[in-house]
């Protein structure tokens, strides 16, 4: 039960290779009712490397690409400290190691996990 809840965080974030797209409003045309518009364009995404990009790179999930990688590591540069991002690096590894630190009962867990868990929300809502 601890290895699928560890996972599905993992694969939740790992999943967040989706497209965002917006209609462009200069060449929509004159009636929406009548026609759909023409344009989409893909939004840009945040990108950066460091331990979690390289992570993520080196996993074996089917969605990983640079693309994804790096705007993963965007938002945890926003959102963990270096200390916090080495220590998430692991769970690509040991996803055993992120259901024993969420478990725990020591505070200095807890407050990890909860920044952990503040990142894999932005990295969804973002990369996704």
């Amino acid at each position: 039960m601890k290895n699928i809840l560890i996972m599905g965080l993992i694969l939740a974030l790992a999943g967040c290779g989706g497209v965002h797209r917006f209609e462009s409003k200069s060449k929509r045309a004159p009636s929406r009712a009548t026609q759909p518009a023409q344009t989409v364009l893909p939004t840009r995404k945040p990108r950066a490397t460091g331990p979690l990009s390289k992570a993520c790179l080196t996993s074996d999930r089917k969605a990983r690409s640079p693309e994804l990688c790096g705007c993963i590591q965007a938002v945890a540069d926003q959102t963990l400290s270096g200390a916090q991002q080495r220590r998430a690096v692991t769970f690509y590894s040991d996803p055993q190691k992120a259901q024993d630190t969420r478990m725990s009962d020591r505070a200095s867990n807890e407050v990890f996990w909860d920044a952990y868990v503040e990142y894999s929300k932005q990295a969804q809502r973002i990369c996704g």
